[in-house]
């Protein structure tokens, strides 16, 4: 879970830039909250992403250092990235090998600043 400041703004992040749908959405007005899943498939049989908009929330979250990252295979790292920075997505580490060898990965940021690691595939 994910507390996130502006729903409408991350879940065009998650839909849009991650290719992520949203399977269900559904908001508590006695909480005074909404949650929306996000995920690559049907929850039956593939992780979601559940994001937490609370209605009175006034500033932007603050990242704890107990939170590392989202990690997420992606089949084409370079496209999704170029792409993504087309679209003003945030990429403070683009695309490449690993410091010590290994995977090709990149870093982006979504809407609130949370990092997601995505990992070239194959």
């Amino acid at each position: 879970m994910l507390r996130v400041y502006d729903l409408d703004r991350s879940l065009t992040f998650y839909t849009e830039q991650l290719g992520m749908k949203l399977l269900r959405k559904k908001d508590y007005p006695t909480g005074e909250f909404t949650l929306a899943f996000v995920g690559y498939g049907d929850e039956s049989g593939n992780t979601v992403l559940e994001l937490t908009h609370n209605w009175g929330q006034k500033e932007p979250y603050t990242i704890g250092n107990a939170f590392g990252h989202i990690a997420i295979g992606v089949a084409d790292i370079y496209g999704v990235c170029d792409r993504m920075a087309t679209a003003g997505v945030k990429i403070p580490r683009p695309p490449g090998p690993m410091k010590h060898g290994g995977s090709v990965i990149a870093f982006v940021e979504d809407p609130d600043g949370y990092k997601i690691e995505l990992i070239q595939k194959g």
